[in-house]
């Protein structure tokens, strides 16, 4: 990859392709195929974010050949989703990660500092809300986001969300994670100036239908300013915040 790399710089040095044409080649290159994985190392040039490792259906020994190609190529900074601890533990012996057990998330590398334009606010219903929390929470901050969170404040108890209005009003961009009704997203949505992301929690009684009740709920929010992700989708939350907060950059 390297070397397909080099010879794009050199033909554009000799004048033998525009830099127009280079950008394009570059943002094409071709992937690094691992035979069980295609790694997608130039994700970062096209979107600005590097690929990202799903954990969850992948093998210990599997996670490190992908992290090897990503360091290969060049990425100083992973982030590997939905790893349970054994097979964290087992990752851990070849590759130094920091693992978040609630959040069920590790990182590779240091995490950078933050450069965002405001401050990206977590708050969660209740404290069962943590572990979705935890990965949105990691997720913004490996990706340059300054992370403030608030947790265990939700409209069953208003008084506790109110008592950190001033947060909410001076945050970049908010991520409000809940189960059961999902009534905290609307209630954030009618107090931030920012954009509001919804995650529904899969946590609840029966009715709640792992998740299906607050996803619907948080859909049909009368704040305006309120986007849903999927059930338990922290990290999509986290990547989805960090494109909010670097917008201009």
């Amino acid at each position: 990859m390297n070397t397909d790399t080099r010879q794009v710089l050199e033909a554009l040095k000799s004048g033998d392709i525009s830099v127009d044409e280079a950008l394009l080649k570059l943002k094409t290159q071709p992937f690094d195929d691992l035979g069980y994985a295609n790694v997608d190392t130039h994700r970062a040039i096209r979107q600005g974010i590097p690929e990202v490792i799903y954990g969850a259906g992948k093998t210990a020994d599997q996670i490190v050949g992908i992290m090897e190609s990503m360091i290969l190529n060049g990425q100083d900074r992973i982030l590997i989703t939905r790893l349970d601890k054994e097979k964290a533990g087992a990752v851990s012996e070849k590759k130094p990660i920091r693992y978040n057990e609630p959040g069920r998330i590790a990182v590779y590398g240091e995490k950078p500092v933050p450069n965002g334009i405001g401050k990206v606010v977590i708050a969660t219903g209740g404290t069962s809300d943590i572990p979705v929390a935890e990965e949105a929470a990691e997720t913004a901050e490996i990706f340059g986001n300054e992370v403030v969170r608030l947790y265990d404040v939700g409209v069953a108890g208003i008084h506790r969300l109110l008592a950190k209005k001033e947060i909410i009003m001076d945050a970049g961009v908010v991520i409000v994670i809940a189960g059961m009704e999902g009534a905290l997203a609307s209630v954030v949505g009618g107090l931030a100036d920012c954009p509001v992301i919804a995650v529904p929690t899969s946590v609840g009684y029966g009715a709640s239908f792992n998740g299906l009740s607050a996803l619907l709920s948080m859909l049909n929010s009368c704040a305006s300013g309120v986007s849903v992700v999927n059930i338990d989708n922290g990290f999509g939350a986290g990547y989805m915040a960090t494109l909010i907060n670097h917008m201009g950059k």
